[in-house]
């Protein structure tokens, strides 16, 4: 049996995505270089690296604070590098979101709600944001993260 040997990347750190040659069905793999996408990326914008019909992965550069958003379905954060702190607070008003929204919506200000918590994730931590909530992100440090979603109005397809 072949040994195969896992190799995490960084902002710092990070070989250009490439093609290994495997003994394998190169159509059970899919690749993007999401810390090069990263590195190119302003703080916070969401930048598509995989689709599937419509719902994507996308790239994010955390580095300072974001803005809040509000997801129109639930979304997943995966910590792909450095420490995100995610703050989470249940919407009073679930109108803030229109109905049929994919994607998540820029909010101003500190929307109205309960505080929900704050979670603390480091590289390969999962974080669920869901439908009815309000999210900001916090990285003291450069750092990435994917985002499973729909493709919304403030995805970014550079293909």
């Amino acid at each position: 049996m072949a040994q195969h040997t896992t190799r995490f990347g960084s902002l710092r750190h990070y070989e250009k995505g490439g093609v290994e040659v495997i003994n394998d069905d190169a159509r059970n793999y899919v690749f993007s270089n999401v810390f090069e996408v990263a590195s190119k990326s302003r703080p916070y914008e969401k930048i598509a690296v995989g689709k599937n019909i419509e719902y994507v992965i996308e790239a994010i550069r955390v580095e300072g604070t974001s803005d809040w958003r509000a997801p129109g379905q639930d979304e997943f954060a995966l910590v792909m590098d450095g420490e995100v702190e995610i703050r989470l607070l249940k919407l009073d008003d679930s109108g803030v979101v229109p109905a049929g929204t994919k994607g998540s919506i820029a909010v101003a200000g500190t929307p109205a709600g309960r505080r929900m918590g704050v979670v603390r994730a480091r590289r390969g931590h999962m974080t669920l944001l869901p439908v009815g909530a309000a999210y900001q992100f916090h990285a003291a440090q450069p750092g990435v993260l994917l985002l499973q979603t729909l493709a919304g109005a403030d995805t970014v397809e550079r293909w």
